[in-house]
């Protein structure tokens, strides 16, 4: 594979990062993951590059990290990424890093660690199990909201719900309120109405999530943790999933996977899809 490493394309064999990095020693950075679609020229691009850089931008100011690289120069790097792997490409993350500094907290006056790399496209099953877990988010955190590389709670979940059987792990916020996946936002349809946690939840503003609140009804509203157990149906959103029809909550089968609802959320965003690659 082929990666872009601030500002030059490169043999990932050949890719080198400092030790010192500080998003490897503690975790400060912040990335985004975007689908690979088809462009109206035929040509393969990143879907909603633009949303996506927006919000890169957003987890950045969160963060205190200063990103020099315009987004004309992201933009052709993930280009380049994409012409260079070719069909291989299935999904492409942007990473951006506090660059080098000490092994500490303590960040230097240093440039970023820019990197662009692609991989396959994960395949994922029909339908979604999911299991609650026992940690919670805190929504009133200085990450709440911020799409950062520090994932180490994630990996202890989707560990817990694989270990469970389950392909997703659902968490609930300080309040003891539906919040989110690992890597998912969770939409909740009961008689017929679709309702979605706000993010005052402390959830991600998630893209895909984004664009299905503009496709579909859809409420914003404060939802009790067993409201997804409780639910007629279910989906999770992603930039990698779409909308993924939810079968079962903790070892209990919802009614349908998917219903009616999930149904129309489904085509309304593949039609999506198809129209246009960066909406």
């Amino acid at each position: 594979m082929i990666v872009w490493l601030d500002g030059q394309l490169v043999d990932a064999a050949e890719a080198r990062v400092s030790a010192f990095d500080h998003g490897l020693t503690v975790g400060d950075g912040v990335f985004e993951t975007m689908r690979v679609a088809p462009a109206p020229d035929g040509a393969r691009a990143a879907f909603a590059l633009t949303r996506h850089l927006r919000r890169l931008r957003r987890s950045l100011g969160g963060l205190g990290l200063a990103l020099p690289t315009d987004d004309d120069e992201l933009r052709a790097a993930v280009a380049g990424v994409l012409e260079a792997n070719g069909p291989d490409a299935g999904r492409i993350r942007i990473t951006v890093t506090g660059g080098s500094g000490p092994l500490g907290s303590d960040r230097l006056a240093v440039p970023p660690t820019v990197v662009v790399a692609a991989g396959p496209a994960t395949a994922w099953p029909p339908t979604a199990t999911v299991v609650t877990v026992p940690w919670r988010r805190n929504e009133h955190g200085a990450l709440a909201g911020l799409k950062t590389t520090s994932y180490a709670e994630n990996v202890v979940a989707l560990d817990h719900a694989h270990r469970a059987g389950a392909g997703e792990a659902i968490f609930a916020n300080t309040a003891g309120l539906l919040c989110e996946g690992t890597g998912t936002n969770v939409f909740v349809v009961r008689d017929g109405v679709l309702r979605t946690p706000p993010l005052t939840s402390g959830c991600l503003a998630g893209i895909t999530r984004e664009l299905v609140l503009e496709l579909v009804p859809a409420t914003e509203v404060d939802l009790p943790l067993d409201a997804l157990a409780d639910a007629d149906e279910a989906f999770l959103t992603s930039s990698t999933r779409d909308v993924h029809p939810i079968e079962a909550v903790d070892g209990r089968s919802l009614p349908a996977a998917p219903g009616p609802v999930t149904r129309a959320a489904m085509d309304a965003f593949a039609g999506l899809v198809a129209r246009t690659v960066d909406p």
